[in-house]
């Protein structure tokens, strides 16, 4: 009977270390909930201009954006999911602070404000964000993630701050 209380322990405590083995530590799960909640802030604002937005070219940058920031959210979501966190399921205040304000516009006034706030300005805090998790994050999965989707926002930057003729490129908040 003891040895088998002591087979049962054993067991117990390699089913805990297991599930403790694909934790993170609290500054990777902040950098996945920022992830997360970044990427759902640019989908929510690409479906805003996708309907508001008067420019072409602004329909198709926000096209662009809710696909591609569909595809990386589902990379957080994947990355979370192994290693058992929960991520947020939308935007922070800020963020749904900028989607009312986007809500508020129309027109021109509506495409200067996205390529500004949702475009230019969002991109460099998540160009920001990607950088300081490869640099920073302790669990290779995340500075994997990080890096994965380094690429992608840059390339959103650079196409943004083309369109608005790089008036915007230095913007910091």
């Amino acid at each position: 009977m003891k040895k088998q209380l002591i087979i049962v322990a054993g067991l117990a405590v390699a089913a805990m270390s297991s599930s403790y083995a694909q934790t993170l530590n609290k500054g990777d799960q902040h950098i996945l909930t920022q992830l997360a909640q970044a990427n759902m802030a640019e989908v929510e604002a690409g479906k805003i201009a996708l309907q508001k937005a008067s420019k072409q070219e602004v329909k198709t940058f926000a096209q662009q954006m809710v696909d591609d920031h569909t595809k990386g959210l589902q990379a957080v979501q994947d990355v979370a999911r192994s290693k058992n966190v929960t991520l947020p399921t939308e935007p922070d205040a800020k963020q749904k602070r900028m989607s009312e304000h986007l809500n508020s516009l129309s027109g021109e006034a509506f495409d200067q404000a996205y390529l500004k706030n949702a475009g230019v300005q969002a991109h460099n805090e998540a160009h920001k964000l990607v950088a300081s998790a490869q640099k920073h994050a302790t669990d290779a999965d995340v500075k994997a993630l990080a890096a994965k989707l380094q690429p992608t926002v840059d390339q959103h930057l650079q196409t943004v701050q083309a369109m608005e003729g790089g008036k915007h490129a230095t913007t910091k908040q």
